[in-house]
This record gives C-alpha cells, structure tokens and sequence, in this order.
C-alpha cells in the first residue's frame, strides 16, 4: 500500500527522500532544503548516477538527475535508480517527490519505476533478504482526485510485471506445465479470473497435435490453461485473446541445444507465457472493461526416448499437417494450436506473445521486440509500437508479406516447421499465420478468421545485464504493453 504526504519536505519522517531532477529543478527545492540539494544535484548532473547527501534529522536525500529517455520513461528511470540506491542504503521507508508543477502522470511514472527498479528474485537464497521498502509519494499539495487511482493503477502495472518475471525467473524443476499450471491457477483465481486447467486426457480429445507431439519426449505431462476476465456486462462480448507460449524448459529436443548462451537460459522460454498470465491478472486487478482470454499450452522440450523427431508428421488442432524439420523449432507447434483454439471464441482481435526465435535478437537487440502483422491488420501492428512507446516495452514492426510463405513448403504435408536461413522471425510469423484462417491455412481466396498480430519478444524477456528498471534476468516485458492495449481496448469498448 502506498501512502501520500503534503507540505515541507524538510519535516518529512521518512529513511529516504528521492527528488527527481529535470534540468536546475525547481526552485522550491533549492529553498527549502538548502545547500545539501544543491550539493547533491550538482553531484547528480555530474556523475549521471544519484548523489546521496544526509540530512540535518539523520535522514537522507537522493537527488537523481533525470535522463533523456522519451515521455513517462524518463521518470520511471529516475526513480528505477534511487530504488537501487535505497536497497544499498536498507531504507526502510522512502519518500517519492513529486517535482512542483508536475501532474498525477509523474507521480504514477515515478512509483512505477521505482517499484519496478526495486524487483529482487530472492526466492533460493538462504538467509536475510531485505525488506521491501514502505513507499509514500509527496505532493507540493494535498492529492487531487486523478493522483490516487493512477498511482494505484502503476502499483498493479508492476505488480503484475514482478509475478511474470517471478514465473520465468524460476528454476526449470519447478514450473515443469502441472506445477507451473497450478501456481497461475491459484494467483490467477485470487484476482477474480475464471481458470481452466487441461490435463494430457483433455488435450488429446481437444487433438492438438502440437502441443502432443513437443511434449513426447517428457517424462512430465502437458496442460492447457485457460485464463478468462469477464467483468460484468461484458460476458457476451467478443473477447480479446492472448495466446502465449509457455514452454516452461528448452532444450532444443532431439536438435539439441548448445548449453552456454543458450539452453542455460532456456527457463525463459515461458515468458511469452507469463506476458499473457501477468496482463490478465493485471487487467482484473485494474478493473478494466473487456472481457479478455488467455491460452497458455505448456510442455518442456526434451529428447526422451520417445521425442518426436525431424522428419516427423503432425497433424495440428486445426487439422493440417505439419512436417518437423527441426525439433527445436517447438514453441510455433504449442502456439499453432492455440490460435487454431481461439477461433472457438469468435474473437474481436487474437495477440500471440512469445519468445520464438533467435532472429528477433539479430535484427532488433534486447530492448525492442518484434512485431508482425498481415498487411491488413496493420492497424493493429501499430497499436502495439504506440503501446509499447507509451510504456517503454518497444516493439517495432516488421513485413509478413506472402511470398515468406514460400520457405514453408513441404514435399510430404501442408507445411513444414521451419523456413530458410533468412528472415527466421518473419518466416515463424508465417507459420503462426496458416492457424489463424477459418480453413486451416491462407490461399488466394481464404480469409483470417480474426485480425491479428504476432509479438517475438525473446530477447527482452531474459537479460544478460540490467539496464533502467529491468534486471538482469527474466525482465517481465510484455506485462505492461500488453496493459496498454487492454486498457485502450476498455476504453474505447
């Protein structure tokens, strides 16, 4: 719970008093608190970290000179960095300053990133672990009416960002699909969603085949979870869908990974997963007006002795048949047959999130995922840039023209799991794309059965180093855009 106070900064009972810098600052600053901030801040504006000084009471100030990332970034990085700075000095309560003549938005941008900044996986680690920080935001003067909900609402944003990194963050023995399935059902359930849950009996009557044939090779059996918001009044509608993949350990199955660099960090290969199961729990937290469903299919990816195999046919949810060129290219075969499912729920638009290829990283990096769209539904496509500009998750659009198509020919089925050696990202797109036509695959006259749009967002999901408000680590990218959209699509239902 996060606290308000208004009035003298000076007579403030708190460990730590963060002032978020724009330039000079402002001037009230400089008269209230006298030389030490304005020691302070010329240490901020000259080392380009926060500058510590201790106050006459025995208190501290954190002066953080704000940075020149674009909008509400700039803020939530400011406060990301005197979040580090509180964990390194055991602050037990602090104190967010609002700068004078800033709104109820910087107030929400700075709590956000500072609870986003202050993110720690402590879960296998033995002894004291700090505790979080009690966080009040002061004010010049008494909060408006606009100041709580908002602040509220980036309280639930990085709430709903620490529960997705906390997912990915785990080991692999301990989100195996039944345990992972059973921790989003109970956290899921107490924010109010409707859950399901689909053993191995019910997936096999449901004849996914994608899902069936990745999980051959495992000793642990998959699930389906079926996430489901629907506020009152919103029950009939066509929901929103999010399909995420949620392969909870890669190890490329029979076409193995290397270990370093790569299946070390394949415990993150859920966080497409975890994207989805964060922006649900958000959106009922938040009370947003839209009914939404998300299809999480959960296998690991191993090379048992019955593991499906290159050369492999499968035949899919929706009916096609799929050759395995490449077993390691495992998590388009889960997602295929979730957007062949979410035709049953004859939705307004379908959203896929995944950490599907190695390609994104190449062509984008670690800070922008990719984004990939028909060019009919390239509205969409640009629905997701704007919200990731606006909450700092960026995602950039790439072409999915139909000769990418091509690379998915198959001598022996409808298509097969991988293209060439070139636009590995688009090409995955456009294998993602056959599911989401009402005939089981586009031709020149077919018609997708939804508008929708795929997010590759492997690299930003796992982080070999922190970088502002995200550790090192499973990183929760995918949460708040995904928030974005659902709180656009609410408001404009």
């Amino acid at each position: 719970m996060i606290d308000f106070a208004a009035g003298d900064l000076s007579a403030l009972d708190t460990d730590l008093v963060v002032l978020p810098v724009d330039g000079d600052g402002p001037d009230a600053w400089r008269g209230s608190l006298g030389p030490a901030y304005a020691t302070a801040l010329q240490d901020a504006q000259t080392s380009k970290k926060p500058a510590v000084v201790i106050r006459p009471d025995g208190g501290r100030l954190a002066v953080v000179a704000v940075g020149d990332q674009p909008g509400a970034e700039r803020w939530r990085w400011a406060a990301a960095a005197a979040a580090g700075e509180a964990g390194r000095v055991e602050a037990e309560r602090v104190t967010l300053a609002v700068p004078p003549g800033e709104g109820a938005e910087t107030a929400a941008a700075l709590v956000e990133g500072f609870l986003l900044g202050a993110y720690r996986y402590d879960a296998h680690r033995t002894g004291k672990t700090p505790t979080p920080a009690a966080l009040s935001v002061h004010t010049e003067s008494a909060p408006d009416d606009a100041l709580r909900p908002l602040v509220e609402a980036a309280e639930i944003r990085a709430q709903a960002t620490a529960w997705a990194r906390d997912l990915v963050n785990l080991p692999p023995d301990a989100k195996m699909p039944a345990d992972l399935a059973d921790r989003i059902e109970a956290h899921a359930s107490d924010a109010g969603l409707r859950v399901e849950v689909w053993d191995k009996a019910r997936i096999e009557q449901e004849k996914m085949g994608g899902l069936l044939g990745v999980n051959r090779g495992s000793l642990d059996p998959p699930r389906f979870v079926v996430l489901e918001w629907a506020p009152a009044g919103t029950e009939g509608d066509a929901p929103v869908v999010l399909v995420g993949k949620t392969v909870t350990y890669d190890t490329g199955g029979l076409s193995l990974k290397p270990t370093k660099d790569s299946m070390d960090k394949m415990k993150a290969d859920m966080a497409g997963g975890a994207a989805v199961a964060g922006a649900l729990w958000g959106a009922a937290r938040l009370g947003l007006a839209v009914r939404v469903v998300g299809l999480l299919p959960m296998s690991d990816n191993r090379p048992g002795g019955r593991a499906y195999a290159p050369g492999d046919v499968l035949t899919m949810h929706s009916g096609a048949t799929v050759e395995v060129m490449n077993t390691d290219a495992e998590g388009r075969l889960l997602l295929a047959d979730g957007l062949s499912l979410a035709r049953s729920f004859s939705p307004r638009w379908v959203l896929d999130a995944a950490t599907l290829t190695g390609a994104q990283g190449v062509a984008l990096g670690e800070r922008v995922a990719a984004v990939v769209a028909r060019p009919g539904d390239q509205d969409l496509a640009e629905r997701v840039h704007q919200s990731g500009e606006s909450t700092g998750d960026l995602a950039w659009p790439l072409p999915l023209y139909p000769h990418y198509r091509d690379q998915l020919k198959s001598d022996v089925a409808d298509l097969s799991n991988v293209g060439g050696s070139m636009a590995g990202t688009i090409t995955a797109a456009a294998f993602l794309e056959h599911f989401t036509h009402a005939d089981g695959g586009p031709d020149e006259e077919g018609q997708p059965a939804y508008p929708w749009v795929h997010v590759d967002l492997a690299r930003p999901a796992f982080l070999d180093s922190a970088y502002g408000y995200r550790p090192k680590g499973g990183s929760g990218f995918g949460v708040r855009l995904l928030l974005d959209l659902l709180a656009d699509e609410a408001g404009g239902a």
